[in-house]
């Protein structure tokens, strides 16, 4: 399944100013990050929860984020 990852996007411009920062503080490289994004491969739920952490997003939420189709 592919997702939408615009909301994420906007996040991660918003907290970290670029996509690249945002890959080093969740610890994976902007190529990792990249196809991600773009559907190539998934997330981890490690990536997960550390993401939320980093930009502030409550788990609750992380569907609005992670999981729209």
């Amino acid at each position: 399944m592919k997702w939408n990852y615009q909301k994420l996007k906007g996040k991660i411009i918003e907290v970290c100013g670029t996509q690249e920062e945002f890959a080093k503080k969740i610890g994976i490289g902007r190529v990792s990050l990249s196809k991600r994004m773009t559907g190539q491969i998934d997330f981890s739920q490690q990536e997960i929860f550390k993401a939320c952490s980093v930009l502030g997003i409550e788990l609750n939420n992380l569907s609005e984020y992670f999981f729209c189709a």
